[in-house]
């Protein structure tokens, strides 16, 4: 607990010097340069993370897409037209927060971050690709060949992806003072999918150009673009909608440190979960369609609206929870007499609860 103290603590008065002995704040020189060395470390270790998931980005790119969108521009436009759902739903949520507006430095940041993280996860899954799909080889039963690729996505593309795209929040908006409400949490995790959506869009749609410029004519190349970024265009939503449930858990947790880690954790099982019963459904939807007689294409296409509309239902309902609150209580008036300041208002309301002013 964040108020848990020593029994020494308890038990001493008020004028009692208990430092470095169950208490402690900067006093000598070692105090400083200790506080200094560990804010120090923690910086580097926040660079060498974002410099390493930067080489592992320029590293897919040069080797799974190698010169495409050099050599074809249109296909970058591609990318770029593939993300615009996804930037619309961010558009959305972004304007749901009732609270301060965020500033445009934390949401590119946000975005950037999702972006660079994604070839951490991309790592990872190529990885457990190859364990949990070599396990349904030739000849394998029906029920393995269904049950490996399911495994995959539960416990490595769920979780990891979900993860990384948490970690672009949690590394950087989360830390600072503008990241003052529940709600932000899930502002900042439509950014980080976005961002991570995007990336991922670049790569597929590369690949499959790169892929088929191997034996085919630019017409052939710009129908295999347009067609990837078909696909790609709706499955971008989905990545927003997933880490702004986990961001939104993320900001209840900031504000509720008594129960941080289970609420940390309730998020990203929800977003991990949900993101691989999609790809799970995905992965079999050409025999669930072909069982029912529909097309494939019409088949994906409703399946995608019908999934990520309830769980954007379930987003909404979070966030006009949040709106309705923020009115009921009072929160909103406060935030108006004192826009961009301390919020006398919902602090006198914190110590008026507290009853000590603690």
């Amino acid at each position: 607990m964040a108020d848990e103290k020593d029994p020494v603590q308890r038990a001493g008065t008020d004028g009692e010097d208990l430092y470095d002995v169950a208490t402690w704040e900067q006093r000598t020189t070692l105090d400083r340069a200790s506080a200094w060395l560990y804010g120090a470390l923690a910086t580097t270790a926040r660079a060498i993370v974002v410099a390493l998931s930067a080489l592992i980005i320029i590293a897919q790119f040069a080797a799974a897409v190698g010169l495409v969108f050099v050599d074809r521009p249109v296909v970058a436009l591609y990318v770029l037209l593939s993300v615009v759902p996804a930037l619309g739903l961010a558009a959305f949520i972004w304007r749901a927060d009732v609270t301060r507006r965020e500033p445009l430095e934390l949401l590119v940041v946000t975005f950037a971050l999702g972006f660079l993280f994604a070839g951490f996860a991309a790592v990872v899954n190529t990885i457990g690709s190859g364990f949990f799909f070599g396990l349904a080889g030739e000849g394998s039963p029906g029920w393995l060949v269904v049950l490996a690729p399911a495994l995959f996505f539960f416990l490595v593309v769920g979780p990891v992806e979900e993860t990384v795209k948490w970690l672009a929040i949690r590394l950087y908006a989360y830390r600072s003072p503008r990241f003052d409400a529940v709600v932000d949490g899930a502002v900042y995790g439509a950014m980080a999918g976005l961002g991570f959506a995007t990336v991922e869009n670049a790569l597929y749609i590369g690949r499959e150009v790169l892929t088929t410029s191997q034996a085919a004519s630019g017409v052939v190349l710009e129908s295999v673009a347009i067609e990837t970024a078909a696909v790609r265009t709706l499955a971008g939503p989905g990545h927003v909608i997933y880490s702004a449930i986990a961001g939104y858990y993320l900001g209840l947790a900031k504000f509720n440190q008594e129960n941080r880690g289970p609420i940390v954790v309730k998020g990203l099982l929800i977003a991990a979960v949900v993101h691989a019963i999609y790809n799970t459904t995905v992965t079999n939807l050409a025999d669930i369609t072909g069982t029912l007689d529909v097309s494939a294409g019409l088949g994906f296409i409703a399946f995608v609206v019908l999934y990520d509309g309830a769980l954007f239902y379930f987003l909404y309902r979070k966030l006009s929870a949040y709106q309705a609150a923020y009115v009921r209580t009072g929160a909103s008036d406060a935030r108006a007499d004192d826009p961009d300041g301390e919020h006398p208002g919902e602090k006198s309301t914190a110590t008026d609860r507290s009853g000590d002013g603690q």
